[in-house]
């Protein structure tokens, strides 16, 4: 029905992505958590498990997804406004870094934000795949308020480190996603814990256990513990992400996990989801 003088249109409806199975959004609550470095480590590990991945940066104010990933290319424009997306590692990957590469700040309000989001959802061409991972912005504004009025969301993934500083803001994050109706996939700790090359030793640096303890209070699943390793670090800045490693590595184990988890998660999620109904004409 068209809306009465005076009215505001209905909002357009999420649609899905045609040959995309499930979108999983990589958040946090706050900058400086690694958020990126999960995003990147868990697309990859995905499409080493087997599966077909896409990767949407979609962090516009700090876009790290090229520089971890080593590639600098600039995506090639297709058919009818159609990108073609860079392809990494196994993965398919668009990211503004790509657009506007260099120390060029991003200084875009919000109905420009959603565009580019807009474009990169529905405008890329992402063929079939099983999962696209997005990496959102730190925090709860226009960017990942675009991504869940445009799509629909098969989960999210929040990522805190143990400290109470970084946990506070995750809660944030978790509570925008329930007041959004998206499902939680779970939360991570990364950087939980620094074991000593020399003697062994496990260190809780930024404390530990605060994640998988914030996750028993909010009822939201716990997906693992990720070890401040400064070998993922220098994979990271290399743009060789730890999990091509494999599943055997020490430094990749528990993102492979983590990895694993989600899995298992979002396969939850989808059996749960109530199926359309059919109308008899």
């Amino acid at each position: 029905m068209p809306p009465r003088p005076g009215q505001q249109p209905p909002a357009p409806q999420p649609q899905p992505i045609p040959g995309v199975d499930a979108i999983i959004a990589v958040g946090s609550g706050k900058g400086g958590v690694g958020k990126t470095t999960i995003a990147v480590n868990l697309a990859v590990a995905l499409s080493k498990l087997g599966h077909k991945v896409g990767l949407l940066d979609a962090d516009v104010y700090g876009p790290n997804v090229p520089l971890m990933l080593g590639v600098n290319s600039q995506p090639r424009m297709v058919g009818e406004n159609r990108i073609e997306p860079i392809e990494a590692f196994g993965l398919k990957v668009i990211s503004v870094g790509f657009l506007n590469p260099g120390d060029k700040p991003v200084i875009w309000r919000g109905p420009m934000l959603h565009s580019i989001i807009r474009q990169f959802l529905g405008s890329v061409n992402w063929g079939t795949l099983d999962y696209l991972v997005v990496d959102l912005p730190p925090g709860t504004g226009d960017v990942a308020l675009s991504l869940i009025q445009t799509v629909p969301l098969t989960g999210a993934v929040v990522v805190s480190t143990p400290s109470d500083v970084a946990l506070q803001d995750a809660r944030k994050a978790i509570e925008m996603f329930r007041q959004m109706k998206v499902d939680l996939i779970g939360i991570v700790e990364n950087m939980s814990y620094f074991v000593c090359p020399h003697c062994k030793h496990e260190v809780d640096i930024f404390s530990r256990g605060g994640a998988e303890k914030t996750a028993s209070q909010f009822e939201v699943p716990f997906l693992g513990n990720i070890e401040l390793d400064p070998e993922i670090r220098r994979a990271s800045d290399s743009g060789t992400p730890t999990v091509l490693e494999g599943t055997d590595s020490a430094h990749a184990k528990s993102l492979y996990d983590f990895a694993r988890k989600v899995i298992l998660r979002v396969d939850e999620i989808e059996a749960s989801a109530p199926q359309g109904v059919i109308q008899i004409q």
